[in-house]
């Protein structure tokens, strides 16, 4: 299945937060890193026709996202944002992907293969549109009007679920004012991209419930939306550019300390969340010292018990005597908006939170969503991993270097990743 359409991508914007924030960083420290980087379909069972029917339809988008330039009001917006500095921005101006570096096939089996391999600052962009393009293409075969419709009576609901949050927390805060003390606010942000149902169908969700409750929506990571909006961009860092640090110049067992000390460097107290399910959450807070608790304004949860998760955080502050009201903790894994709520009321009262939804925003749809994914796999030369404290999201081909990965973190679990 062939499937003409027209450009997909048509700015350099219509990405996430967190991929110019990375590649700042890496452009500024280390320029010459090299990635390998492989797609994965975690539930190509589900799918409702082989995702090789879209190889050519593929192949003709990338061929058109690797035309785009920056255009000149893009990079004004992106100078306007206090942690983007100017000489990153001149470098965007020329910034142009190469079609080189991405390389599309397929499998027996009917699986998409999809290879990216050069330097970082290059590698680490394709992401998020290569995600946007293969989940548009895919679910354009299968859309018609009872579709969005079952989509919009979705979107709805959560819009009716938006207005009873507000209410809510307009009764909390007027209760915690009586008692002079604050109550933490319910913000949610749009995590969407790379799962979305249509690059159309995202921007019409996140207008729509932006509109309905700005100060809960009040965030995207989608830069190009934020720009269009006038909402506020969301975003830090991913798992790639910790994971980068494990084939960079430093112990394995520093590869964490370090990644979080150049992101210092780099922002020097801007986009201070980190990320903590690189190596699992326990090694991580065992990194996690005075110094980087009082540097980062909070953690940013993407796998495991969210409850178990956000418990030992707490702890951990309060062991390193740093009240928790201070911290912030971002939830970003599985999430609808009544999960969401459920984790804010658990936690208010210790900490502040902030949610990113992502495919129960964009891709709601009433079909079945791709589970799909493109992580670093290897850095020059070496293998890199993410032990994520949920089992199967783990990936990569070297049992090898996963099995001294998690003894040098001291992790059990989880197993790699079969399909």
């Amino acid at each position: 299945m062939t499937v003409t359409h027209a450009p997909i991508i048509t700015s350099l914007l219509d990405n996430d937060l967190y991929k110019f924030t990375m590649l700042q960083a890496m452009l500024h420290q280390f320029p010459q890193t090299h990635g390998v980087y492989r797609f994965r379909c975690r539930n190509n069972k589900d799918a409702a026709y082989p995702l090789a029917d879209i190889k050519d339809a593929l192949e003709q988008q990338l061929d058109s996202l690797c035309e785009l330039r920056f255009l000149p009001d893009e990079l004004d917006y992106l100078r306007d944002l206090r942690f983007m500095r100017s000489d990153f921005v001149d470098y965007l101006e020329l910034f142009k992907l190469k079609r080189r570096f991405i390389t599309v096939s397929t499998d027996v089996q009917g699986r998409l293969i999809i290879d990216i391999e050069g330097p970082m600052i290059q590698a680490m962009f394709f992401e998020v549109f290569v995600l946007a393009i293969v989940n548009e293409l895919y679910f354009n075969a299968l859309s018609d009007p009872t579709v969005i419709e079952e989509g919009q009576r979705r979107l709805d609901e959560k819009v009716a679920l938006l207005h009873g949050y507000a209410k809510q927390q307009k009764a909390e805060q007027q209760t915690t004012q009586k008692h002079k003390t604050n109550a933490p606010p319910f913000i949610v942000a749009d995590f969407g991209t790379r799962r979305r149902f249509s690059k159309v169908w995202q921007a019409h969700v996140v207008a729509t419930l932006h509109n309905a409750e700005p100060n809960i929506v009040s965030g995207t990571s989608n830069v190009l939306l934020a720009k269009t909006l006038g909402m506020t961009p969301i975003g830090t860092m991913a798992h790639e550019f910790m994971q980068a640090f494990q084939a960079l110049d430093v112990r394995l067992r520093d590869s964490q300390k370090a990644a979080l000390e150049a992101w210092v460097h780099e922002y020097r107290g801007d986009l201070g969340i980190a990320l903590t399910d690189v190596v699992g959450m326990d090694a991580f807070l065992r990194d996690f010292d005075l110094y980087f608790a009082k540097l980062f304004d909070g953690l940013r949860h993407d796998s495991g018990d969210p409850y178990i998760w956000g418990d030992k955080a707490i702890a951990h502050y309060q062991k390193l005597k740093i009240d928790p009201n201070t911290k912030i903790l971002t939830f970003s894994d599985g999430l609808d908006l009544n999960k969401a709520w459920d984790l804010h009321q658990y936690f208010k009262d210790r900490i502040k939170t902030s949610f990113g939804i992502g495919t129960n925003l964009t891709n709601d749809m009433g079909l079945t969503p791709l589970n799909i994914v493109l992580k670093l796999v290897e850095c020059n030369g070496q293998p890199v991993a993410k032990l994520s404290d949920s089992p199967g999201k783990t990936m990569i081909n070297n049992d090898t270097y996963l099995a001294y990965l998690r003894q040098v973190f001291d992790v059990d679990e989880p197993k790699p990743e079969t399909e």
